[in-house]
């Protein structure tokens, strides 16, 4: 796996432990999981979890979220990547989803699409991929425009974990 990635402005790589502080501010903001169930973690074990959880990723799937880093001052400010889902979900299953969570204070400032973009050519390049997909809450209008900043296609809107979701696409142009 290539690793790090460099974009203009953000080291992208794989989470450590010492993004644990970062993770925790980042999944215990209500204001994070507002279209993402709703459920920000309350303890900071939750988050070396977590990390845990994706570095077994990392080994079981060779792909997982990454940490997003500012380089210019070197501090995490959230998650991006490529995660493999093997569970069902819109009549999916075992395919590639990116996506993104940033801290509140890095929001609108052009960093998911950034990272975004990196992690998609890194599927289809790298990778090599046929696709990759992404769903969103049908209420969270930021990430679905930066689905489609991303090249993603909106497909069907379904039902998921009680919610309304909108499904979206993008074909690897390369395959």
């Amino acid at each position: 796996m290539k690793n790090p990635i460099e974009t203009e402005r953000l080291l992208l790589r794989q989470l450590q432990m010492s993004d644990v502080d970062g993770m925790f501010e980042l999944e215990s903001n209500p204001n994070v999981h507002l279209y993402v169930g709703n459920k920000p973690i309350t303890d900071i074990d939750q988050s070396r979890a977590y990390i845990e959880f994706v570095n077994q990723q990392y080994k079981d799937f060779g792909t997982g979220r990454w940490a997003v880093i500012l380089k210019e001052t070197n501090e995490f400010i959230g998650w991006s990547g490529i995660k493999f889902i093997t569970h069902e979900i819109n009549n999916h299953q075992n395919f590639y989803e990116i996506g993104y969570r940033f801290i509140e204070k890095h929001w609108g400032k052009g960093y998911a699409t950034e990272a975004g973009k990196a992690f998609i050519d890194h599927a289809f390049n790298e990778m090599k991929v046929d696709a990759v997909y992404a769903y969103a809450d049908e209420g969270n209008t930021n990430s679905r425009k930066i689905l489609e900043k991303l090249g993603l296609q909106f497909v069907n809107s379904f039902e998921y974990e009680g919610e309304r979701e909108l499904w979206y696409e993008i074909k690897n142009p390369n395959v």
